[in-house]
């Protein structure tokens, strides 16, 4: 189950302005960082999942470029445990 594209857009949006990555107590919002959207894809492809299942599994899928390209973290490497919750309860209405 995927969600519909007003619904993709509106999670992208609350993932934008709500999460951020945490690197040597610098704030990055998914935004900024252009994660959102791959973020947002990513929960909307386990929507059918609880939002704490879709939660940790899209984080793991989702992979961001260091050093300019020549390495790759999952994001849930980058997301403080609070910032996980966060996501867990943005997911609530989206998941089922």
């Amino acid at each position: 189950m995927s969600l519909s594209a007003s619904d993709l857009k509106d999670l992208e949006a609350a993932l934008a302005d709500r999460l951020y990555v945490q690197i040597s107590g610098w704030h990055l919002y998914l935004g900024d960082a252009d994660l959102a959207s791959v973020l947002a894809i990513e929960c909307s492809a386990r929507a059918d999942q609880p939002a704490a299942i879709a939660a940790r599994q899209a984080v793991e899928a989702v992979k961001v470029n260091v050093a300019g390209g020549a390495s790759q973290l999952p994001l849930s490497r980058l997301l403080p445990p609070a910032q996980l919750r966060d996501l867990e309860e943005i997911l609530e209405p989206y998941c089922g």
